[in-house]
């Protein structure tokens, strides 16, 4: 029985491409079996490991699943808690009892806690059929943010902003001296100086614009390095981040996010 492999890892494929030939190989995530053929399921990126294929998606929305974390902007308080926009069509509820570990008195004013506009980082903690998302401020490094500023991007490039075990997201933070959250949703929050700040949203920038190149890690070093005017030699080893890392022209120069809060869109 012939076993071939067809495409070459981090190959950019289209939904009905056949990837690999024979029984030997295993479809994952983004693909799929057809007789002796795996094809591609959607349009993405090719992840070889061994004799497991699968796609990292290059297009399409976020889809909330349970145990991500994600930068929410609160945009209703009732009695019970607190509705969040998710960036996304699908609002969460932050219950009085998952959103801090004070005692809350019943009918206490629960803006002096979070208001309107306030931007947090939650956890999903339950996801219905009906994409009914609750979640959590409970958990390292859920909180309420301060300052700095909050990009929008593509969902699906998350896993390449992060990199693996948290390595690029980690080089922009050391060369830029930037807090830097990362949400599943695509919200990132940057803090730092004006210069740092802008550096790090150019920086992200460029890896969504590359996400789906080889060798993007050593091009992002290099960038950084022109842009900062000096030398990155070792990114120390990574601290608790407020996100579970995921498996695996212009880049908006001159680019300024809003400060103060907004809705997403």
């Amino acid at each position: 029985m012939t076993e071939e492999l067809l495409v070459q890892n981090k190959t950019v494929v289209v939904p009905g491409e056949p990837l690999a030939e024979g029984m030997g190989f295993l479809p994952s995530k983004g693909t799929y079996r057809d007789h002796e053929m795996i094809r591609a399921k959607r349009l993405g990126l090719v992840e070889i490991d061994g004799k497991v294929i699968k796609l990292v998606p290059l297009s399409g929305c976020y889809m909330p699943k349970t145990g991500d974390v994600i930068i929410t902007q609160v945009f209703d308080v009732s009695f019970s808690g607190w509705r969040l926009d998710t960036a996304t069509a699908y609002p969460a509820m932050l219950g009085v009892k998952d959103a801090t570990s004070d005692f809350i008195s019943r009918g206490a004013d629960l803006t002096e806690y979070y208001n309107l506009g306030d931007n947090l980082v939650v956890k999903i903690i339950n996801v219905t059929s009906q994409k009914l998302i609750d979640v959590t401020m409970k958990g390292p490094g859920l909180r309420k943010l301060q300052g700095g500023r909050i990009i929008k991007v593509n969902p699906n490039k998350v896993p390449r902003i992060i990199g693996k075990q948290g390595s690029m997201v980690s080089m922009i933070k050391f060369a830029t001296n930037c807090k830097i959250i990362v949400g599943q949703n695509g919200l990132i929050w940057i803090d730092g100086t004006p210069n740092e700040e802008l550096v790090a949203v150019n920086t992200i920038r460029m890896i969504e614009h590359l996400a789906h190149i080889s060798g993007l890690t050593e091009r992002v070093k290099t960038y950084l390095e022109t842009q900062l005017g000096k030398k990155i030699e070792e990114v120390p080893p990574m601290e608790e981040q407020a996100y579970t890392p995921a498996p695996h022209p212009n880049y908006g120069e001159g680019e300024r996010e809003h400060r103060r809060p907004q809705r997403y869109r």
